[in-house]
């Protein structure tokens, strides 16, 4: 029977990470090093409940044999300094002073992006573009008459997080407002405008009328590019550098590198060593969280969740890809594990008494509440407790702070949003499209994630970073909506073969408005709820917040952009996956 949902769901507490920095963890915290204590638990269920199948998940692509590698086979061995000397020419390249043509500096530290090699030169590109902006002068006059150097000017400065005016493009408008359509045959400058048009705040009309017109005309000018050009402009209509997994994007942009001076030998030489090596450090971050998911043995003991520790890697690779975060990638892969298991507990398997019982008991984050749950129940709440409470203490060991509470309140809110969910699915309810949303971007597992990797890279956590969390709401609501959203534009052909109504973005505006599934798609529609959510989101972590949060929001929203491009990830793992963490770049002539 359906059960109603309580008044108390239907508001999202907006202070679910409120600071308690006095609390002490509990006495249980370490239950995964005393396992005995579990064999006082009552095992038994006196009914058995309907379950709803879940035979539609394929089995994994992989197995544990497989993943029990060495290395990934490339045999590259570079020597610390040799990496060091092309980093220092490439350091030097960014470094020069006095007559250097704004271009040429601007194009070198895009590349640099593209290839992956950023993260190395984070505080000398700081420094270069702080001195570009002392020499305002010079580069306006080379602005004013170079479409693509003033995109590019636009784009570099603001992902840094300078303000830059959208005025800086008036020059390339007409009488009546709108940009000038002899702009078209500037491939270049097109490409660049349009990327940089991604970066809009709300309501820049001249960014949003930018991004239609870039995107007109580079499609109708597509069939007359060479090849190369053709390949670029398509890459990025498909999705915009700023929107794309920066791994992946890596990978692709040094296969495709044209080397045309010596500048551009040096840093592809560099992104393919990089590259080679940060794969060989994933590869042991696989390797040891591939131990620790067979240790916990959900796989084999709940055999209707899916078994995806690949994919699960993946997505963590997706937001902390750098080789020094090798715990925080190893943590979140637990925690993506984590979600999907229970996940497929409140949407496929668990009846909704079992759900209640399950929520409270995370809700309360009480050790003795496992007693009342279902045997299939027990094993996951161990799982989800031991894993985060050893987080919380090992940032306790470590910085001296106490995270746990804003860590379980996450999870708390997370199970809260599943049984709404699944309470509407039991009452064949479809809510309206906001209050879908309003559930749905907590459902969508955002928040969690983020708040376990702001833990997990930040080196000094300070009293005041734990207080302003309370205050983050809407730094992690834009990413997770993002996320949400662009996991309902690829999620639907999993639930049609499941003969499952999906409750998702579409279905909710189709039941609530009558209009078609293309119609739903363009009107809300998922793409331009998508920018909107992008351009809020742009704002906030540009203008308004902390820093250090703002890399990992931007690669939450990333992620998730970059799942829309692919097909599901996890019924059909994407050939990315292998050339991320299994492939070698092999590029003959470097």
């Amino acid at each position: 029977m359906a059960h109603t949902i309580q008044q108390s769901y239907c508001c999202f507490n907006h202070e679910i990470f409120r600071n308690n920095v006095k609390e002490t963890l509990p006495k249980y915290y370490r239950l995964s090093r005393k396992i005995p204590r579990a064999a006082t638990i009552q095992c038994h269920q006196p009914t058995t409940p309907h379950r709803r199948t879940a035979n539609t998940y394929k089995p994994s692509s992989w197995n544990y044999e497989f993943l029990e590698f060495s290395g990934n086979g490339n045999h590259v061995t570079v020597e610390k300094e040799t990496i060091k000397q092309i980093e220092d020419e490439v350091r030097s390249m960014l470094e020069k002073e006095g007559d250097v043509e704004p271009l040429t500096l601007l194009e070198l530290i895009d590349e640099i992006y593209r290839l992956g090699v950023g993260y190395r030169f984070q505080e000398t590109i700081k420094r270069a573009l702080e001195r570009m902006l002392l020499q305002s002068s010079k580069v306006m006059q080379k602005i004013h008459n170079s479409l693509h150097v003033c995109a590019l000017y636009f784009r570099l400065l603001r992902q840094h997080g300078y303000h830059v005016s959208t005025d800086i493009f008036e020059s390339f408008k007409d009488w009546d407002g709108n940009f000038n359509t002899s702009l078209a045959m500037d491939i270049p400058g097109m490409l660049s405008l349009y990327e940089a048009s991604h970066l809009a705040f709300q309501g820049e009309s001249t960014l949003d009328k930018a991004r239609e017109f870039t995107s007109f005309h580079l499609k109708n000018m597509l069939s007359k590019m060479d090849e190369k050009s053709a390949t670029r402009v398509s890459h990025a209509l498909e999705l915009p550098f700023h929107h794309r997994m920066q791994r992946l994007e890596a990978r692709w942009n040094i296969e495709m590198y044209d080397k045309q001076n010596e500048a551009n030998k040096l840093l592809h030489k560099l992104a393919i060593f990089d590259f080679n090596m940060v794969q060989l450090a994933h590869q042991r971050d696989l390797q040891e969280v591939s131990r620790w998911w067979k240790y916990v043995g959900l796989a084999n003991k709940l055999s209707f969740a899916r078994d995806r520790l690949m994919e699960s890697f993946f997505w963590a690779v997706g937001m902390v890809y750098e080789p020094h975060f090798s715990k925080c990638r190893i943590e979140l892969t637990k925690v993506v594990k984590l979600i999907t298991v229970l996940d497929d507990i409140y949407d496929v398997y668990g009846s909704p008494q079992e759900l209640e019982q399950l929520t409270d008991a995370v809700d309360k984050w009480d050790i003795n509440m496992v007693n009342h749950l279902p045997d299939y129940m027990k094993l996951y709440f161990f799982a989800l407790y031991n894993t985060v409470n050893d987080m919380a203490y090992d940032t306790l060991k470590e910085q001296g702070q106490v995270i746990l509470s804003q860590l379980k309140n996450g999870w708390a809110e997370l199970c809260k949003s599943f049984l709404r969910e699944a309470q509407w699915r039991y009452k064949n309810h479809i809510p309206e499209f906001d209050e879908y949303l309003k559930n749905a971007w907590i459902s969508s597992s955002g928040a969690v994630l983020l708040t376990h990797a702001y833990f997990l890279t930040t080196q000094n956590i300070t009293n005041e970073a734990l207080e302003s969390l309370n205050n983050y709401n809407g730094l992690l609501r834009f990413p997770s909506t993002i996320f949400r959203l662009a996991n309902d534009l690829t999620s639907s052909r999993a639930d049609i073969e499941r003969e499952e109504t999906a409750l998702q973005s579409a279905s909710c505006l189709m039941h609530e408005t009558g209009l078609s599934e293309e119609a739903a798609f363009e009107l809300l529609g998922l793409r331009k709820g998508l920018q909107l959510a992008w351009s809020k989101h742009m704002q906030k972590i540009i203008v308004e917040v902390d820093s250090k949060v703002k890399p990992l929001c931007g690669q939450l929203a990333k992620l998730g952009q970059e799942l829309r491009s692919k097909v599901q990830i996890w019924d059909e793992p994407p050939e990315d996956l292998r050339q991320l963490l299994l492939d070698e770049v092999v590029v003959f002539g470097v």
